[in-house]
């Protein structure tokens, strides 16, 4: 129940990344045995482009979604006279509050570096406030960065508004669409974005490997120096098998997403039905509508989130109390204190995350299981604040 954090491998996935473990060749070399793989390199480049509605040229590989995000955010402290749009004359970040810490963690180490930031607030369901977005994307904005779909909650954004409001400033415009690529269907070019960035294990393929899309002609800075790969727009011995599983995760999603998506929103109702009906006093978190179809943020008021999780994983049960890559913070999430909602019953909170390999039956132990864990963990809250302790 924690596919947000990450998804298992698709069996294809390993059956291909398998059939691959023979290729020696660096696919940067010129003789035969590097050709070899970089046929295959290229053929995964391929299916992403079509997948993202995207042209081969502008797919990038990397590391992973973080890495994608580091990329596009840098973009701002560019000097290189030769970039079409380059912002040297423009710093200015805009962004959203409950982005994910590869996000808000970069901006804030650009601030402390002289480059001015702005977060836009969001409502109560996680809708990012397009009024004050309006007002904060003026033409000494250089760059709107705001997640396609948000890792906690789930709720979805409307990045084809955003991307009209920060292109008519001539302000570029990235997402971070790690937790959407493979269970929202997207084309970059109808959301109209300058960068977009991915991750290959949120969509059943292998990890330390991500994309980042960049918009041929947009203006391009590069975060890892040293070697001529991805036309010298990232440096580095390209991740051949990680590449190969990538593309055939995007392969898989292309012809299996509609359906999977829909069995695990049904999953997610199932469970949503089985913990309101079953445990009182609980909160549900993100939009009702714009929201994942796997993503079910509950805040339990009188257990700790922690608690929750710990009781759980002693049944089986694998959860979140919010971003895989905050896990060791014990402060209350950032998304659901932005939300409105207190402290108190933001630490009380657990991220349901379901994928395509969950079932019924994982769904009914959770509902078996879960009322008596919190039941549990309330009396002793109420024991302990009796006694003082």
């Amino acid at each position: 129940m924690d596919n947000n954090a990450t998804t298992p491998l698709h069996p294809e996935v390993a059956k291909e990344m398998a059939a691959s473990l023979e290729l020696y060749g660096n696919p940067s070399s010129m003789h035969s045995f590097g050709r070899e793989t970089r046929v295959k390199v290229e053929e995964a480049r391929e299916r992403v482009a079509d997948f993202l509605d995207a042209d081969t040229a502008s797919v990038i590989f990397t590391g992973g979604g973080s890495e994608s995000n580091n990329t596009a955010l840098k973009l701002v402290t560019c000097t290189d006279s030769t970039c079409v749009r380059c912002p040297a004359t423009r710093k200015k970040i805009v962004t959203s509050v409950i982005e994910h810490p590869s996000v808000l963690n970069t901006v804030q180490k650009l601030e402390s570096r002289g480059v001015p930031a702005k977060y836009i607030s969001v409502d109560a369901e996680g809708k990012v406030d397009l009024n004050q977005l309006e007002a904060e994307v003026t033409d000494e904005c250089a760059l709107v960065s705001i997640m396609m779909a948000n890792n906690e909650v789930g709720t979805i954004q409307d990045i084809k508004k955003i991307a009209e409001i920060a292109h008519r400033h001539g302000a570029l415009v990235h997402t971070d669409a790690v937790q959407a690529v493979g269970k929202l269907p997207l084309s970059v070019r109808d959301l109209d974005v300058d960068f977009l960035s991915f991750s290959a294990h949120k969509l059943y393929g292998p990890k330390g490997v991500g994309v980042l899309y960049a918009r041929e002609g947009a203006p391009f800075c590069t975060f890892i120096h040293g070697g001529h790969q991805e036309e010298g727009r990232r440096a580095g011995t390209l991740n051949t098998l990680g590449i190969i599983g990538l593309g055939k995760a995007v392969e898989i999603a292309s012809r299996e997403m509609s359906e999977r998506e829909l069995r695990v929103r049904n999953l997610k109702n199932r469970l949503k039905e089985g913990i309101s009906s079953s445990i009182p006093d609980i909160h549900i978190n993100g939009h009702p509508i714009d929201n994942l179809a796997g993503t079910l943020n509950v805040s339990f008021r009188g257990a700790e989130g922690e608690s929750i999780l710990l009781y759980m994983d002693l049944e089986g049960i694998a959860v979140s109390t919010g971003s895989a890559c905050a896990s060791g913070s014990l402060d209350p999430s950032h998304v659901l204190l932005a939300t409105g909602i207190d402290a108190v019953l933001a630490h009380g909170s657990i991220r349901f995350s379901l994928g395509g390999f969950n079932t019924e039956a994982d769904v009914d132990y959770v509902v078996e299981k879960l009322p008596g864990i919190i039941e549990k963990i309330r009396k002793m809250s109420t024991m302990y604040s009796k006694s003082g302790e």
